[in-house]
């Protein structure tokens, strides 16, 4: 147990709670990719796997244009949500960015570079997380829409 002024909070609780805000951000980097059309776009849960982190994002782009708007894409959705990168690497190369925010780690590849390193099957051992169906069931918001996607009122 936990002592944090007057209450007490079981470890168990606080940890639940953590790793639901986990997934929830592996889910919501997720739906980044997606929508900038990363393609394959997985989530891996490496929760009873590794205590390194909690879950991969991996998603292919098919530009280094494309990686950069992806990679900054979630950088900025995961910072909505008071999670800061730690670190990030590849940024400068063409095939293959890894951002670390501590719980969740983003891998943006080309597809030859994601072929390569064949991460899925590397942590063969980690379930896929419906990314889309978790966002679903906690209700988490759409993003908004770029500007100059609103409806005409005239």
């Amino acid at each position: 147990m936990k002592t944090t002024g007057s209450s007490t909070i079981s470890s168990s609780t606080s940890t639940s709670a953590a790793s639901s805000r986990s997934l929830q951000h592996a889910c919501l980097c997720a739906r980044a990719c997606d929508n900038l059309r990363g393609e394959n776009t997985i989530v891996l849960d490496l929760t009873g796997i590794t205590p390194l982190f909690d879950y991969f994002v991996i998603t292919t782009g098919n530009s280094r244009r494309q990686m950069h708007a992806i990679a900054e894409e979630c950088d900025r959705v995961l910072a909505q949500q008071n999670s800061r990168r730690m670190g990030v690497e590849g940024y400068d190369e063409s095939n293959w960015i890894v951002e670390d925010y501590g719980d969740v780690v983003l891998h943006v590849f080309t597809g030859e570079t994601r072929e390569l390193y064949d991460l899925e099957n590397l942590w063969a051992d980690a379930p896929q997380v419906d990314w889309q169906d978790q966002l679903e069931k906690s209700g988490a918001a759409p993003p908004d829409s770029p500007p100059g996607d609103e409806p005409s009122t005239d």
